[in-house]
């Protein structure tokens, strides 16, 4: 059975740094095409960052692009999420999803319906 298990969440005061994990197990995960989404407080999920399976292409949101880090080692099974000069508007729970159709290595998407699996998120709270 697949499965997405999130960590590394928590408090952090702003201008701090979370480094946000995800373990993989159950599925080839290695051919799939990874992203971080997030959902704040009473808003939707929003696309946060992706990456390819291979690891050589990456997509990142505009709203964390230069602050945010997306990568993956293959051999670990793991996903990463390297998180900088944190502000109040990335309070959110941080989901790590999963697009296993089959796609090229190369691969990235940021389209939240190309992503069929996720895991159970981890909060990020950011104080001022």
């Amino acid at each position: 059975q697949d499965q997405l298990v999130e960590s590394g969440g928590g408090l952090v005061q702003a201008g701090g740094s979370l480094r946000l994990s995800c373990a993989t197990s159950g599925g080839t995960f290695s051919n799939y095409v990874l992203g971080w989404f997030r959902q704040p407080p009473g808003n939707d999920r929003e696309f946060i960052a992706a990456i390819s399976a291979s690891g050589t292409d990456t997509a990142v949101a505009d709203s964390v692009k230069g602050r945010f880090t997306i990568s993956r080692d293959n051999a670990k099974n793991t996903l990463y999420l390297q998180m900088n000069s944190l502000n109040s508007e990335d309070t959110a729970v941080y989901y790590c999803e999963a697009d296993r159709a089959v796609r090229s290595a190369n691969y990235v998407t940021s389209r939240p319906r190309d992503y069929d699996y996720w895991g159970q998120g981890t909060q990020v709270t950011v104080s001022s």
